[in-house]
């Protein structure tokens, strides 16, 4: 009797020391994850795109509104008020393309016009988070970042922000923009997409590029790859 109940009391505690090493492991692995941007691909083969045959510049975007695709970040942006929207440039002519001077913008449908947060309004506020009351239909894991900005989550920013100054001949570049969605529970309905200030090698401004996101929303749901 004494005999079995010595096994069960070390088969217990067997499992208790399982329980903590794995759950360990998986609270080092989640603050281990670093962020990897989507693979970009050429513009025309996103569902919200507008090209332009003539200049040989196709220009994409891919909102990350749902829970799923969101999961490639670390910070829930949505609980912060912020909607992550994916800009793919993709430049099929023999020079290169300025994007020094661009400039983009989305439009709502009652005309409410956002532009990207730059890192510093995402700083403020990752630092001082406020309680967003229009969650997706599918509500994002919450990691909350509290008091002030962990070195993952400023890393995350810097490597996930659009950056690129030019795009090379016959090459894409990619990178997220951040909208300030607070108090639009769909921003993404009966908007427009604009980008202006592209400019060709000679310093001539390309048309403006304007993508509805009704081609993103009616599009089939894909999932995003990583680098």
């Amino acid at each position: 009797m004494k005999s079995s109940l010595t096994v069960a009391v070390l088969r217990f505690r067997a499992m208790v020391v399982l329980f903590v090493v794995v759950a360990l492991l998986a609270v080092i692995c989640q603050a281990a994850k670093e962020f990897a941007k989507p693979v970009a691909h050429a513009g025309k083969t996103y569902p919200a795109h507008d090209e332009h045959p003539k200049e040989f510049v196709t220009v994409a975007i891919d909102p990350y509104d749902m829970a799923d695709k969101a999961q490639i970040f670390s910070v829930n942006y949505r609980e912060q008020g912020y909607l992550p929207v994916l800009l793919i440039v993709t430049n099929d002519g023999d020079q290169p393309v300025s994007l020094s001077a661009m400039k983009a913008e989305m439009v709502t449908l009652n005309r409410t016009k956002l532009s990207p947060a730059t890192t510093d309004d995402l700083y403020r506020r990752l630092s001082h988070p406020a309680r967003s009351d229009n969650p997706y239909p599918i509500p994002f894991p919450r990691k909350k970042v509290k008091g002030a900005v962990s070195k993952q989550a400023l890393d995350e920013i810097n490597a996930a922000q659009f950056g690129a100054k030019a795009v090379e001949p016959h090459s894409t570049q990619s990178g997220f923009l951040f909208f300030d969605v607070t108090g639009l529970s769909t921003p993404l309905a009966g908007a427009n997409f604009y980008l202006t200030g592209a400019k060709d090698a000679n310093g001539g401004e390309l048309m403006y590029f304007e993508i509805p996101l009704e081609k993103y929303l009616s599009a089939p749901a894909s999932k995003p790859s990583v680098q």
